[in-house]
């Protein structure tokens, strides 16, 4: 095997630093272990984040969400250590990190958590909704 599962997350410089834009990431596959019974935990993960001066790897995060494959974890932990590695390694002007785990027991579970740099807000949403009702070549 080439490659293995590491806690290490690369960065490179993000190449529009002077302007917010959202990232959108899915992980799909993740999986652990439920540290009571040893049985795996699937989960989608869905990473949303507007870099500042780093963006993450994306080998580099494959390889990291990998190294959760056995090891025990409750989902509420591991939510939120990975939302905590990831700001360590960005210091994003903001990320969420929400988990959708898979049935376990006939309940679902969602895990979300959110990271907002000190002093950063948000540009006002633009709405362009109010243009599609406005089109003269709409039938």
């Amino acid at each position: 095997m080439t490659t293995k599962p590491s806690k290490t997350l690369q960065t490179f410089p993000n190449p529009a630093p002077g302007r917010d834009y959202h990232i959108h990431m899915q992980v799909p596959e993740f999986t652990c272990l439920c540290p009571l019974t040893g049985q795996p935990d699937f989960a989608r993960f869905d990473i949303d984040f507007i870099p500042d001066k780093k963006c993450v790897e994306l080998k580099s995060l494959k390889l990291y969400m990998w190294s959760y494959r056995d090891e025990g974890a409750f989902h509420e932990k591991v939510t939120n250590t990975i939302l905590d590695d990831l700001v360590k390694a960005m210091s994003p002007r903001f990320l969420r990190v929400t988990a959708r785990w898979y049935v376990r027991g006939g309940i679902y579970t969602s895990v979300v958590v959110e990271h907002r740099k000190r002093g950063w807000k948000p540009a006002p949403r633009v709405d362009l909704t109010q243009f599609d009702a406005a089109d003269p070549t709409a039938a």
